[in-house]
This record gives C-alpha cells, structure tokens and sequence, in this order.
C-alpha cells in the first residue's frame, strides 16, 4: 500500500483527502477510494480534468501513482486565461493613460 492525496478546490474552500491504495493505482482510482465526489457533488470523475502535482495528465484510468502524489482534479474555466489577461492589462493601461495627463499637467 502507498498514501497518496487527492485535492480539489473551490473559490471559497479546499479539501485534500489522504488515501492508502494499492501499488500499480491510477489517478482514477484515487479519486474513487477517497469518496471525495460525495463531498463535492459536481466532480465527475469520469470526465474531469485531472493532474499529479500540477501538470495535467491525459488519461486519469492509466496514469500509475507513486507514493507521496498528489492528485487534483481541476474545475472549467470560468474565463479564458488568455483573454483575462487582455482585459487586465487593456485596464491597466487605461488607467496610465489616465494619469499621464496629471502628471504632466502640474
């Protein structure tokens, strides 16, 4: 047997789940013993996105554990990253531009 964990996090809460499986374990089955879906209902762990200590892994049911893991089972996106980033920085810019003026004005 080997301990592996198994996190999930929301906004506002996060839960990681330690959970003793048999050597030869997948992600998938992690998941599954740590019961962590009854807790939060809309994982899905047949569809899910999953990853081991932040880098995601394609097919959770083949993806082998080693003592110590960590798996997380990631959330959708509310917003594309990408354009998140434009609309920060296009704000940002806003707001120099806005100031500039001031500044040169005194």
């Amino acid at each position: 047997m080997i301990t592996v964990e198994v996190a999930y996090a929301l906004p506002h809460e996060q839960k990681i789940v330690a959970v003793q499986v048999e050597e030869g374990a997948t992600a998938y089955d992690a998941v599954i013993k740590s019961r962590i879906a009854e807790q939060f209902t809309q994982i899905d762990p047949d569809s899910d996105p999953m990853g081991v200590f932040g880098k995601a892994i394609r097919d959770p049911r083949s993806q082998v554990l080693n003592a110590g893991d960590r798996v997380e089972i990631y959330r959708p996106l509310i917003a594309d990253p990408k354009e998140a980033r434009a609309k920060r920085a296009a704000k940002l810019k806003a707001q120099k531009d806005k100031e500039e003026p001031q500044a040169g004005g005194e």
